[in-house]
């Protein structure tokens, strides 16, 4: 409350500020008062306010009822809010004009505590002759201002009674009800920011694809995000304030070691639930409290399939090719697909046997993706390609510090990234006679322990192996293990050389002209005719591989090859789509090109289309040709 000094001199300051607001002593009432859609209005912009302040107006009244008090609530300019108080007196205000809607302001109803509190900011109390308006002086009036959390003037609280009533203590009991006010303002804005942070956080936990549980120190679970709510197969109601320890069985040891510092991350375990099993990668962060005691835990879970498809996503472990990339209408090829598909979705071990860059890969991609397994990982491994030492490690995986070199987190082997999906292991036949007996253990058992650790890890895995050579041969050498062998060729597949393929060389001839024209971003140029008949009659001992490259060379040559196509290989008896180039005879021009086009029917069997593509005429031309020859014979 202001001094007795400093009281004078705001209320003579006040009384002249009034004269010159114009404000008349013989004023019944304030100048402005809202109604309707203005009171409306400001009703609504204050609204917050009002539910804040009215509890305390109400305890204040509770004290003061029937003591001929009322309560009145203003907003930042004065213009009142809402209003508590015994009904004899509150109707006698309103008579006066002081109603809700009414403007307080100095300007409006010139001095009076509301008014004036307001424009000193300051509380205050005045009474009869104080206010500055004659119809006022029955009235005391005790008036404090309440602020925002930036100390901005925001409303004015002030308690109303016949000037007969006037004590200090009344001013008192306004000013403690509006730092209730100030300090409930603070509380809700601290609340409204708490849920805020709740909201954003349950929308973070939400919003990311991990599972995540926070728990208080005795294990008992706060909050569960909705990621792994959907791996357990649970709603959050059945983990809210239940214990972690229904998922997690050593919790007790688990939070021993966090109190003494230890980590827990990177963990396993498995989860079962209605025989369903998930494995899952957890790490486990304590929530220290202000004296850096552990007050809390947050869980993160990683589903282990998961890891392993981000794993094959980013690391290329997919399958890309389908039976439709294998080109080729042979009865070889075509009976070759059939039997592969057939078997597609079998969960026996395919052994695909075939010479060097006969496409075998290409074979097992497409089996996988003709699969139900087609949407996890196809996981691939050259066993000719790794070094003996690494082979199990790569195959198995190991456990951190299994051997020097070893990465501390540990590794994944092949078979646990495979899980779920298909492990094709590429040249079988070269792998070391040793590995062979953990192999056929872990086909046998169907599970996998990585080197150095003692846990064995169930696998789901469909296993197509591959080679070049005769595994029944390398079985009577003694360097392949004839029951490993067997364990592999449940389903053998034979995929024929390109030699073999009888009309599939010139399908394949412009099919990689068409691949490799486009991959090299050149316009496709026609193959001369001399190397189209050469290409044609190669025997291609590198196979489909050895055709792919050469295709290559000749459209970056502009049609041209420095490809050395001289077949020193013996063509296969059987093989009868081979055409050599006619040898030039010393004869006239016209002479030698009817003996190449009549030679090179006779090698086709009279098949045009094929001629006149080795001869790199049109078939129209050809037809032309071999009519004129046919009349200059008769």
């Amino acid at each position: 409350m202001l001094g007795i000094y400093d009281y004078e001199k705001v209320v003579i300051q006040s009384h002249k500020r009034c004269i010159g607001y114009n404000i008349k002593n013989s004023m019944p009432s304030p100048k402005i008062i809202l109604k309707d859609k203005e009171l409306k209005t400001l009703l609504e912009e204050n609204d917050q306010l009002i539910k804040i302040a009215r509890p305390f107006m109400k305890i204040l009244y509770d004290f003061l009822s029937g003591s001929g008090f009322s309560i009145y609530l203003t907003d930042r300019e004065g213009r009142v809010l809402t209003i508590i108080g015994d009904q004899d007196i509150v109707n006698d205000q309103s008579k006066a004009g002081i109603t809700i809607g009414s403007d307080m302001s100095e300007e409006s109803a010139g001095t009076n505590a509301i008014g004036t509190a307001i424009f000193e900011d300051h509380s205050i109390q005045l009474s009869g002759e104080d206010h500055f308006i004659t119809a006022f002086h029955i009235w005391t009036c005790s008036a404090d201002v309440i602020h925002d959390e930036y100390d901005n003037i925001i409303g004015c609280l002030n308690l109303t009674g016949r000037h007969q009533l006037a004590h200090p203590h009344t001013l008192g009991l306004v000013v403690a009800a509006g730092r209730s006010i100030e300090n409930q303002i603070q509380i809700e804005i601290a609340q409204n920011e708490l849920f805020k942070a709740n909201k954003y956080l349950h929308t973070v936990m939400d919003s990311i694809n991990l599972g995540i549980i926070t728990t208080d120190i005795q294990g008992m679970v706060i909050a569960i995000n909705s990621s792994l709510c959907r791996m357990l197969d649970i709603t959050p109601n059945e983990m809210i304030n239940t214990n972690i320890d229904s998922i997690l069985g050593n919790w007790n040891y688990i939070l021993n070691g966090l109190t003494k510092g230890d980590s827990y991350e990177n963990r396993e375990i498995i989860y079962s639930r209605d025989e369903k099993k998930i494995r899952f990668d957890i790490s486990i962060y304590p929530i220290k409290g202000h004296v850096d005691e552990i007050t809390g835990t947050v869980i993160i879970f990683k589903d282990m399939q998961n890891v392993y498809d981000m794993v094959s996503k980013y690391t290329g472990m997919s399958a890309t090719y389908n039976f439709i990339d294998i080109i080729g209408e042979s009865e070889k090829i075509l009976k070759l697909k059939k039997q592969a598909k057939s078997i597609s979705d079998s969960p026996s071990t395919v052994l695909i046997q075939g010479e060097s860059g006969t496409g075998k890969e290409l074979i097992a991609q497409s089996i996988h993706n003709n699969s139900s397994r087609k949407n996890n990982s196809f996981v691939a491994i050259n066993c000719g390609a790794i070094p003996k030492s690494l082979i199990a490690s790569e195959l198995f995986g190991y456990e951190g510090g299994a051997f020097t070199g070893a990465k501390k987190e540990g590794h994944l082997g092949k078979f646990e990234l495979a899980s779920g999906g298909t492990l094709f292991l590429d040249e079988i036949g070269e792998m070391p006679l040793d590995m062979q007996v953990s192999l056929l253990r872990v086909l046998q058992e169907g599970s996998v322990t990585r080197l150095g650790g003692t846990k064995r890890t169930v696998t789901d895995v469909r296993i197509i192996a591959s080679t070049n050579k005769d595994l029944k041969k390398e079985v009577d050498k003694g360097t392949f293990r004839k029951d490993l062998y067997y364990r592999l060729s449940v389903i053998p597949i034979y995929v024929p050389p390109l030699r073999e393929r009888e009309g599939d060389i010139g399908l394949l001839i412009e099919h990689f002209l068409k691949v490799k024209s486009m991959e090299l971003m050149k316009p496709i140029k026609p193959i001369r005719a001399d190397i189209y008949a050469r290409l044609i009659n190669h025997s291609w001992p590198g196979n489909v591989r050895e055709m792919e490259n050469c295709i290559e060379n000749i459209v970056n040559m502009g049609g041209d090859t420095s490809f050395s196509l001289d077949d020193s290989t013996p063509v296969d008896k059987q093989y009868t789509n081979s055409v050599s180039a006619p040898e030039y005879n010393m004869c006239s021009l016209k002479e030698w090109e009817q003996k190449a086009i009549l030679d090179c029917l006779n090698k086709c069997k009279g098949n045009i289309t094929k001629a006149a593509k080795i001869l790199g005429i049109n078939r129209s031309t050809l037809h032309y040709k071999i009519n004129n020859y046919k009349k200059s014979s008769t």
